[in-house]
């Protein structure tokens, strides 16, 4: 069986396989996320996150011989900024207030590396790598200012891009999406199962965990 190495320290994105059905071996990559960016220069949202997915990807693979490496990078983007991680608390709690009753575009990277014996022949065409970005429109509630000192006080939005989640506490204070909602969570079920295909792998061959 093929197996599927993600490259990435998110709960969020293993949760996200695992209901899909997926149990990845995970291995966290040690990419420079900074050093990444600063060498691309000035990039639209969308293509920084596939550069640092690609990166993250790129940087585990050399481990993984004979598996699929899958590289993901989130940011949010308002009012054509772009949001990463919260710098501390005080961060988080100014990214709710300017964000509340507003809608951002949630941008994530994903980029697959197929460490398989043959992987760029066969009856596969093209590079033995690839990717693709999931944006999607996410509208925020208009929430009080102590529903925002609340929820930063709880650090969940602390470790995540745009400081907020849709699977977690700060689901409350989403009104709406507009795209994937897998996308939102850090990982893109259907544009997975796309990258899967283009390298010959039905993401239903990954399958190892089923229902009950």
């Amino acid at each position: 069986m093929t197996t599927l190495v993600l490259a990435s320290a998110s709960p969020a994105r293993l949760a996200t396989l695992r209901s899909a059905g997926i149990e990845p071996t995970v291995a966290v990559s040690a990419v420079d996320e900074p050093a990444v960016l600063a060498a691309a220069g000035d990039v639209p949202p969308a293509e920084a996150v596939l550069l640092l997915a690609r990166a993250k990807a790129r940087d585990v693979a050399p481990g993984h011989a004979g598996a699929l490496v899958l590289g993901c990078d989130s940011m949010l983007e308002l009012d054509g900024q772009v949001l990463g991680k919260p710098a501390d608390a005080a961060d988080a709690a100014a990214r709710w207030r300017a964000m509340r009753g507003r809608s951002g575009r949630l941008h994530t990277g994903h980029w697959l590396v197929d460490r398989r014996d043959g992987a760029a022949g066969g009856d596969r065409t093209g590079p033995a790598e690839d990717g693709a970005t999931s944006t999607t429109v996410v509208h925020f509630a208009d929430v009080s200012d102590a529903e925002i000192d609340a929820y930063v006080a709880t650090g969940e939005p602390l470790w995540v891009a745009g400081a907020f989640t849709i699977d977690g506490l700060g689901g409350a204070f989403i009104t709406g999406v507009e795209g994937d909602h897998h996308g939102v969570v850090g990982l893109s079920l259907p544009l997975l199962r796309g990258l899967l295909a283009a390298r010959g792998v039905p993401i239903h061959t990954l399958w190892t965990r089923l229902p009950s």
